[in-house]
């Protein structure tokens, strides 16, 4: 199945056909920073099946993270990391049909935030994965 998904300009488009590896909900401090949302969501296609109209520009969060962005309106686009060398992870929101988008877990919910109160049944890991 194809996926398309843009910034919020437009400027930055993108396609993958790529099986989604995984799909789920990150309440970790950093992706909330990039964010500035309470959690953000992301899939997880292999790295390389992501066409872009034009690369993303990109800014390394830590030693092991690159965060791509739109240099035009800011918008958070994909998260490359090295303890997932063979993936990209796509925020769910940037997806023309986010409806298509299934999360499978919270992950490092240890992290969420307080005043976040989520009532659904996915497993919640304190971390990446327990």
């Amino acid at each position: 199945m194809e996926r398309r998904g843009r910034c919020l300009c437009g400027a930055i488009t993108y396609t993958t056909s790529g099986r989604i590896l995984w799909a789920g909900h990150c309440h970790c401090d950093s992706c909330r920073r990039a964010s500035s949302a309470p959690m953000t969501s992301f899939l997880g296609v292999p790295r390389g099946t992501v066409t872009w109209s034009s690369a993303p520009a990109t800014y390394r969060s830590s030693p092991e993270v690159t965060r791509g962005f739109c240099p035009t309106c800011g918008s958070q686009m994909c998260y490359e990391s090295t303890f997932f060398p063979d993936e990209t992870h796509l925020y769910a929101a940037t997806l023309d049909d986010p409806s298509t988008f299934q999360p499978q877990a919270h992950y490092h919910y240890a992290e969420r935030l307080p005043f976040l109160k989520l009532n659904d049944d996915l497993p919640k890991h304190s971390g990446m994965a327990d």
